[in-house]
């Protein structure tokens, strides 16, 4: 088998957090500049935090321009407000078949096990300690690597070659996520993507865009057998 990277997105895939998330982006644009209407109708579904804080400085403060320290004082306002959003937060929850997901690649020799998320990291392993999957990911490709979907992936795809012993040239890379947008990513940096529908976005979509398989979510019959056949394939 070729050395091979699992990288996993975090919300609609491993959890859902209850909507903590946009609550706390909310409460972070209401705190700095007293408002909470700069998202109205936007969907958070597969950005990355720095991208949608850009949006969220840009609109509040009718800029084109935004510089770095803006958003990094945003995203640290939201982080507190997360941090204390998902202590009380309803509506937690591990997704469907994920615990034996994560279980099944796993531990294996020649398989390293991340993240590929848009949250910075600080935020991504504050979201996984409530469902107590955050020792289970030792690196990952995080929004703070980069604003792009694709780089932040690849950033996580080295880290997981590296992991390895090998080069990122050397492995093979696949994306576990539920948005068009991890798809398009996965398949921007050469990744076989699994997607599933836990997400809002139906398999039959996942897979017209592109997954190399998308099942409802991993408890159903055949996903954990998908994964099996991505780790025996040469």
């Amino acid at each position: 088998m070729s050395p091979t990277v699992f990288l996993f997105d975090i919300d609609g895939t491993l959890v859902s957090t209850g909507g903590a998330g946009r609550r706390s982006m909310l409460a972070a644009f209401a705190e700095l500049f007293g408002r909470a209407d700069v998202f109205d109708g936007m969907s958070f579904g597969g950005m990355t935090d720095r991208a949608i804080a850009r949006h969220g400085v840009k609109t509040a403060t009718a800029s084109t321009e935004v510089d770095d320290a803006s958003i990094e004082r945003a995203l640290d306002v939201y982080l507190g407000h997360l941090e204390r959003e998902l202590r009380t937060t309803e509506g937690y929850r591990v997704m469907p078949g994920i615990r034996e997901a994560v279980a099944r690649v796993s531990g294996r020799d020649g398989v390293a096990v991340g993240l590929g998320t848009g949250n910075v990291k600080r935020g991504a392993y504050a979201k996984l300690v409530p469902g107590g999957l955050h020792e289970a990911f030792a690196f990952g490709g995080f929004g703070c690597d980069a604003e792009d979907r694709a780089e932040l992936l690849r950033a996580g795809a080295r880290r997981g070659a590296e992991a390895l012993g090998v080069t990122y040239a050397e492995c093979r890379v696949v994306v576990i996520g539920d948005t068009p947008k991890d798809v398009a990513a996965a398949l921007a940096i050469g990744a076989v993507c699994v997607g599933v529908g836990t997400g809002g976005h139906a398999p039959d979509e996942l897979r017209a865009l592109g997954a190399a398989f998308a099942f409802a979510d991993f408890a159903e019959h055949g996903a954990l057998g998908a994964l099996d056949a991505l780790l025996s394939e040469p």
